[in-house]
């Protein structure tokens, strides 16, 4: 509001916080968050996606609104669990909590569902996976298309008579039977609506893009195919869209170039190409298999900047000192050639002997990033280093051995000069106005400040460990949170307690908003850096070749509603990722009944405890049901489980002793009994 008002005095900015809390002390205006108001909803209809319980009762979250308005199970209708939905408010007496029901579907999440068969003589059900959808799908016989019964299958909702209990739906596809590795990994797939494969159009696009360069490509391009150049990334990845080429100038200073494949310069925006990136808006990384954003004609060829090949990039080329400063940058369309491709582990043997191929490039390289990371972190930077489980399979995808894969100076140095790309793109455009003096609408990859209450509450479980979080400044949590990290790091209450400081963060999104971005410590960022596989770093690629040639703003509406679907597919991904996770952790488990595992208690709920084994990072649930020394009792405050005559605790961070009481694939749950050391 000082922005818009062109107020930017200390007083100024005062008397328009003093006037909207007066606002709000009168009742015309909501505090929705740490500085954010919203004028009061004064009608009794209101919209919004609406989230299901397990148990059938379902709440809506409203902008706006203190709390979730509850709907009973009597008052869903037909609504399913992520619908748009319009709910009619009901009276509400002082101290009571907003409640409502359903009295219009606005806009179904999806009409497709993956679930189990249930197949007999005159009829036909699908049962859904998962406990949010609380009704079975009704397939006449004729729309089975083959499917057998107990097999896994994709319904597609066609008609929901009103009243009726049950939708009406056909078989789209068999998946195959419960708890085959393929049927699984499609059923995860479909879930999250992920197309499973791609559409006609697309194929036949991408296959009829020439593979070779002309001259008519390089027109306008800076030649880097003498500027030493290679590609640091896993040894097992098939597409490779960043290089990093170095080069030591006259004036004794270092050029450092980040290049990313130029994916825009092949896929125009309006072809079947292109709207099917859009759609799927990510790859989807699962434990056995990539599922590409873009067709292998691209991915792996094209736009995979492979070693010993000309390739085409947009590139953010970098004038650097020996501290790390950037002295002079300049972005633009490049050709480079790599000479050289290093896996992640091939990098860190040169960083840590000191010998091999570019081995005074890579370790130069590297002496910058330590200095920029260490500069980041003393700017606030938050250090999450989550750990990332790892799966040895078979041929058959079937789990060997489960790891915990360790990030090291090879992956920290190619994050160090991703993020500075990023950085550099966003606060070039964001800094910048047209020629009119407008604001020049870009794609932002921003991160919130944690909410307080969270962090408070956080800091409060923290405590009880002997480790403090002081919460005045955004540096002070900062510095607090880095410190954590590196105080537990070895110790058993680590993963509980990095996990759950990640719980009281904001989630990052996209948007033209730019607010920052709090875990990096950053006041611009974007991706630009991925776009083979995420569609935002795409419309960046655009927005900033469309700004370097001088164009005037975009519709900021339009980039807007595919920042929000770009979110959404991220967070799906992310679903899908953890989901074929749990199941491969699952089916690890299955043969190791009898086997007392030590573990650590993940997570506490009003019907029992999550514990996650040390050695293998598999979590599972012991049932309030199976502890039977006692009746406990479920302490939400605290994280703890309390037994209400011996007063015996179970913490969220205890160790404990358990043994598999069953694993069930379908439902990617492991059940645990405790049992004694």
């Amino acid at each position: 509001m000082a922005h818009l008002l062109h107020l930017h005095k200390k007083n100024d900015r005062k008397i328009i916080i003093e006037t909207l809390e007066t606002l709000v002390n009168s009742g015309k205006v909501i505090d929705t968050d740490r500085g954010k108001y919203k004028l009061k909803p004064v009608y009794s209809f209101v919209e919004g996606i609406i989230d299901f319980t397990a148990r059938g009762a379902a709440y809506l979250s409203v902008e706006g609104y203190d709390d979730d308005i509850f709907i009973a199970p009597k008052n869903v209708k037909n609504a399913l669990d992520g619908d748009r939905v319009k709910v009619s408010l009901f009276a509400k007496r002082k101290k009571e909590r907003m409640e409502g029901e359903v009295v219009q579907i606005i806009k179904r999440a999806k009409t497709q569902f993956v679930g189990i068969m249930q197949v007999n003589p005159k009829f036909a059900f699908l049962v859904p996976d998962g406990d949010k959808m609380q009704v079975d799908i009704f397939i006449p016989l004729n729309q089975l298309h083959k499917a057998q019964h107990g097999q896994k299958a994709i319904a597609e909702i066609t008609d929901w008579v009103e009243d009726a209990k049950n939708p009406i739906g056909k078989i789209i596809k068999v998946l195959g039977w419960p708890g085959e590795n393929d049927a699984e990994m499609d059923g995860i797939l479909a879930e999250i609506g992920f197309p499973l494969q791609f559409t006609k159009e697309a194929l036949v696009e991408s296959e009829a893009i020439s593979d070779k360069i002309t001259k008519k490509d390089l027109v306008g391009r800076k030649d880097f195919r003498k500027v030493t150049t290679f590609t640091i990334d896993p040894y097992d990845a098939k597409d490779f869209d960043d290089a990093l080429s170095f080069q030591k100038l006259a004036n004794g200073h270092y050029e450092i170039g980040i290049h990313i494949a130029d994916v825009s310069y092949y896929m125009k925006p309006g072809t079947a190409l292109d709207d099917e990136a859009e759609y799927r808006g990510t790859s989807v990384y699962l434990v056995d298999r990539v599922i590409p954003m873009l067709p292998e004609k691209l991915s792996n060829d094209l736009c995979s900047l492979r070693p010993n090949e000309d390739k085409l990039c947009f590139s953010a080329v970098f004038e650097m000192n020996d501290e790390g400063k950037v002295l002079n940058e300049w972005f633009g369309r490049t050709v480079i050639h790599s000479i050289k491709r290093f896996a992640y582990e091939d990098a860190q043997s040169v960083i840590e002997t000191g010998k091999g191929d570019l081995s005074n490039e890579i370790n130069l390289m590297n002496r910058i990033a330590v200095k920029m990371r260490k500069e980041r972190f003393r700017n606030g930077a938050i250090g999450f280093e989550k750990e990332e489980v790892k799966f040895r399979l078979d041929d058959r995808g079937m789990p060997l051995e489960v790891y915990v894969k360790e990030s090291k100076d090879s992956n920290k140095l190619i994050e160090e000069y991703m993020l500075l790309a990023n950085k550099r793109v966003a606060e070039f455009i964001g800094k910048k106005k047209s020629k009119d003096g407008e604001k020049q609408p870009f794609v932002y990859r921003v991160h919130d400040a944690p909410v307080i209450d969270k962090l408070n509450s956080f800091a409060a479980f923290a405590n009880k460990f002997g480790y403090k979080i002081h919460t005045k400044t955004h540096k002070d949590i900062s510095h607090s949170l880095n410190k954590l990290m590196s105080d537990v790091h070895g110790k058993k209450e680590q993963n509980v307690l990095e996990q759950l400081a990640i719980r009281t963060m904001s989630k990052a999104i996209y948007t033209t908003e730019n607010i920052g971005h709090y875990g990096l410590a950053f006041d611009y960022y974007t991706h630009f850096t991925s776009p083979i596989r995420r569609y935002p770093d795409v419309m960046v690629h655009r927005l900033l070749e469309h700004y370097l040639k001088g164009g005037k703003p975009v519709d900021a509406t339009e980039y807007e509603n595919a920042c929000k679907h770009a979110s959404d597919k991220e967070m799906k991904a992310t679903k899908a990722e953890r989901n074929s996770i749990k199941f491969k952790q699952v089916q690890f488990m299955q043969n190791k009944t009898g086997i007392v595992y030590e573990g650590l208690i993940s997570g506490v709920t009003e019907w029992g405890m999550y514990v996650e084994i040390i050695e293998n990072k598999c979590e599972g649930m012991v049932r309030l049901r199976d502890i039977d020394d006692d009746f406990y009792e479920f302490d939400e405050k605290n994280f703890c489980l309390i037994g209400s005559k011996r007063r015996k605790r179970y913490t969220l961070g205890d160790t404990v002793f358990v043994k598999i009481k069953s694993t069930d694939l379908t439902r990617k749950q492991i059940d645990f009994f405790l049992v004694k050391k």
